[in-house]
């Protein structure tokens, strides 16, 4: 079974079912070992550096996020 037909399956059972399905999958992922958690952070951390490479203006300085934050609260 491939993962979008597992997906699909999923999304197919009562909202309880896929309650219960979600907790044991987030459950699962507090228990990963060093490496794997290392893994996937190097993975993101590599999608990140992607997303910056091809759009150099999305990052913003601390200071630009502190200044809007700043404007939204007046």
């Amino acid at each position: 079974m491939t993962r979008k037909e597992l997906e699909s399956e999923a999304l197919k059972l009562d909202p309880k079912a896929r309650a219960r399905l979600a907790s044991k999958l987030l459950e699962s992922l507090e228990n990963l070992s060093e490496k794997e958690n290392l893994d996937l952070w190097a993975e993101e951390a590599q999608r990140r550096d992607e997303a910056m490479d091809r759009d150099g203006d999305a990052g913003k300085t601390a200071a630009a996020i502190f200044k809007e934050a700043a404007s939204r609260l007046s």
